[in-house]
């Protein structure tokens, strides 16, 4: 199964050069997924590629930074800022992203049109 994500466009970028291999969220999916389907939120606007999903990393949000920090793309304090108040963190572990050589609307992939706040189950 696969899942539509939000991501901001300066953490997409990173996802697809390599130098983040976790996205972090404070909750995840019920259903078994195996690929996530990036749309990069605005100014970019568009679905810009997917990545296979390595493993899901869920403990508190200190535990989860010590495992992903090396790779996580984003600075300890902006980690620390999107888990404030939180118990529990989740790390997706990004594996084989590829960007597509053409972007796509939102609509190209899901009838709605609109961007999930955190997701949206996609057919295949």
């Amino acid at each position: 199964m696969r899942v539509l994500l939000s991501i901001k466009p300066e953490y997409a970028d990173r996802i697809f050069d390599g130098s983040k291999r976790f996205e972090f969220r404070k909750k995840v999916f019920r259903n078994q997924v195996t690929t996530v389907v990036v749309y990069a939120t605005l100014p970019v606007g568009k679905v810009i590629g997917e990545f296979t999903i390595s493993e899901i990393i869920e403990s508190e949000p200190s535990k989860v930074w010590r495992k992903t920090k090396g790779f996580s793309g984003i600075s300890k304090s902006n980690f620390e800022e999107y888990f404030t108040g939180r118990s529990k963190a989740f790390a997706i572990g990004v594996q084989d992203p590829k960007l597509y050589k053409q972007s796509m609307s939102l609509r190209d992939v899901h009838p709605r049109g609109i961007a999930p706040q955190s997701f949206y189950y996609l057919s295949q």
